[in-house]
């Protein structure tokens, strides 16, 4: 039988969907059956690793056996992932005698249906069949992505979100992490959104490769420069992102690292929610790791450390206003990372010291990880804001203190 094959976007939330086999293919076609809402029934005498987790998780209903032909009543489409073509023929007869459409991994001339070459992009699904050639359906497939994860690709449309929002303008707001330095270090959704945004509010820290590539109607609101003290600061941002959503805006907050890892992405977020806009957190790259990675740094490591403490060190530890216990990270044999503390890096050295952290635990700074201005200094707790001074490193800059300093070092 021949002909061209006749495209359709099946919609399978909570239809019964069988796959037949365990293996590598059943592997990689039960996650998008899954995304989909699908029913799946899974028969297999054996399963992967990563199938299995499915059924530990109840995603998934499994039958430890080899496949019956009752097993496709009641199902909508059936997909065979065996490499025994007796066992495969057994299954498309039972899926024509019940007029089920089969996707036929080991021989394609024998399916009633091809599982397209796929990229996603937001709302956006992109199948392609390559007339029974997969390699071909592949490259043109790449072609597309490519086209469409273009910052300033020809093919970026607006998002339509799907459901009502609360408020009626169509607007919204995304707080998105941007990574800590590194403009490829923001995530795939987070550079979708900054490709859909009307209007970007950016902090200081924001990699200035990813403001360059807005588009030129693009609103930017560059946060470190409005006026008034810290506390009016986040109240102007916070006032901003609701007007903007309010008036109908797609507004993206861009923010240093990760939203939530001292970003005050959630004073942000609540008082979005409280005005009645949406918003979507997209997480970041977060520097507290980060840093320490690209400098040979693993936060942890095993038989050195088993746990990692992440602490602002922006208020110094004899402040009122200080809410971190340093005598108690002082006892942890863990690895210790501080973020925004060079300026008060002698009290926290210090103060850990004096609270029982040996003088000659390895430490290290971090200024500017993930940029071309990087800089690494390796020292030890009792010396390392001397150092630094020394050394003439700025912010933003990282401290790791613990045995992962030297951990990797040969």
């Amino acid at each position: 039988m021949s002909g061209n094959p006749y495209p359709l976007g099946l919609r399978l939330a909570g239809r019964r969907v069988v796959v037949v086999g365990g293996g590598a293919v059943a592997t990689r076609r039960v996650p998008a059956l899954l995304d989909a809402g699908a029913n799946v029934f899974l028969v297999a005498p054996e399963l992967t690793p990563a199938l299995q987790a499915h059924v530990d998780a109840g995603r998934l209903h499994w039958a430890p056996r080899r496949f019956a032909p009752d097993d496709l009543d009641g199902a909508w489409l059936v997909q065979v992932a065996v490499d025994d073509p007796v066992a495969a023929a057994s299954v498309s007869a039972a899926a024509a005698e019940r007029r089920v459409f089969c996707v036929r991994a080991d021989d394609r001339a024998a399916a009633t249906a091809w599982t397209p070459a796929v990229t996603r992009h937001g709302p956006v699904t992109v199948a392609v069949l390559g007339g029974g050639d997969p390699r071909r359906a592949m490259t043109v497939r790449d072609a597309i992505r490519d086209l469409l994860g273009a910052r300033k690709g020809p093919l970026l449309t607006p998002q339509v979100e799907q459901g009502s929002p609360v408020n009626t303008s169509g607007g919204r707001v995304a707080l998105v992490g941007a990574g800590p330095g590194d403009p490829e270090l923001i995530t795939v959704k987070g550079w979708r959104l900054l490709t859909e945004a009307d209007v970007v509010v950016a902090d200081r820290l924001v990699p200035g490769l990813l403001l360059d590539e807005l588009r030129p109607d693009v609103e930017l609101v560059d946060a470190s420069k409005i006026p008034y003290g810290p506390s009016k600061t986040q109240e102007e941002i916070n006032r901003i992102l609701v007007d903007r959503a309010l008036a109908g805006k797609v507004v993206v907050r861009l923010k240093g690292g990760d939203p939530y890892v001292f970003g005050r992405g959630g004073e942000e977020l609540l008082a979005c929610a409280e005005a009645g806009v949406p918003v979507t957190v997209v997480p970041g790259v977060t520097s507290s790791i980060a840093a320490p990675a690209v400098a040979g740094i693993p936060v942890t490591h095993r038989a050195v450390a088993h746990e990692f403490t992440v602490v602002s060190g922006h208020v110094a530890p004899d402040s009122p206003a200080s809410l971190v216990r340093w005598e108690a990270l002082a006892g942890l044999r863990g690895t210790l990372v501080i973020l925004m503390g060079l300026k008060n890096l002698a009290a926290i050295t210090a103060t850990l010291v004096a609270h029982g952290r040996p003088a000659d635990t390895p430490a290290a700074v971090v200024q500017e990880a993930t940029t071309g201005a990087q800089r690494v200094l390796r020292s030890t707790l009792g010396a390392v804001a001397a150092d630094v001074v020394e050394a003439e490193l700025r912010p933003p800059a990282v401290v790791v203190v613990g045995d992962v300093v030297d951990a990797l070092r040969t």
